[in-house]
């Protein structure tokens, strides 16, 4: 069975008993699961094993009735092709600037209608994959601050530097993105600190729920000042998630 049909499938061969505790079903899958050069050779996605082990350790659909009791020895399978799957994000060698939204609505909705995915756990997802894999890169969060500029309720809006780093587990990235004092979601935030700081950017790249600018500045204004002070064609990507 190809690697995507493998992982689709995990809950209905559990559901009819193919997989079951210590069975010789659960041996070949995990196997399967752990192969990082069949995940490679597949072009999994991280987030797509993100989603599977999120739906399958629920253990019942969304869409039909269906349940089954997940086997711990495939959500352990899932939770390590979720890392060894970063292999598949090709390196760049740009110079990267990932800024996140850790506003209080993060923390709700789903992701691609994956429930239990929300765009705080995604966003910190992606920024560990970014973090493992690009040798150049710098996280920050919007937070309240003093860098100049107003967010919600007159505090100031920042950002500040996020403890996510190769080799981290994904609970403890979530974690650092989560309780942290909220400013504003300003996506000119990233160009206008890194002109302050004169640093070196390539690709800024924004996570976000869904809200974009909510500064004095427009993204787009920030972005043409940064490549005229620091003679870099760099490139802004905001993902509402």
């Amino acid at each position: 069975m190809p690697m995507t049909a493998l992982i689709r499938n995990l809950a209905t061969m559990t559901r009819v008993g193919l997989l079951a505790p210590l069975s010789n079903g659960t041996r070949y899958v995990v196997g399967r699961l752990t192969d990082q050069e069949g995940l490679r050779k597949a072009r999994i996605h991280p987030i797509g094993i993100l989603a599977a082990l999120r739906t399958y350790a629920q253990g019942h659909g969304e869409r039909s009735d269906n349940t089954w009791t997940p086997v711990q020895g495939v959500i352990n399978a899932l939770d390590a092709a979720f890392y060894l799957t970063f292999v598949n994000a090709p390196v760049t060698n740009k110079r990267w600037l990932l800024a996140l939204d850790v506003s209080g609505s993060m923390a709700s909705g789903n992701v691609s209608g994956v429930v239990g995915l929300t765009p705080r756990d995604a966003s910190a997802a992606l920024a560990l994959v970014t973090a493992s894999t690009e040798p150049m890169h710098e996280l920050v969060g919007f937070t309240s601050g003093s860098m100049a500029g107003w967010g919600f309720g007159g505090r100031p809006a920042a950002l500040t530097k996020l403890a996510i780093h190769k080799g981290q587990r994904l609970t403890d990235a979530i974690e650092v993105v989560s309780n942290l004092s909220f400013g504003g979601t300003d996506c000119a935030l990233p160009m206008l600190y890194a002109t302050k700081n004169k640093l070196p950017v390539d690709v800024f790249v924004v996570y976000t729920d869904s809200e974009t600018w909510a500064g004095n500045v427009q993204p787009v204004q920030a972005l043409q000042e940064y490549r005229q002070r620091m003679g870099i064609g760099a490139k802004l990507v905001v993902v509402g998630m």
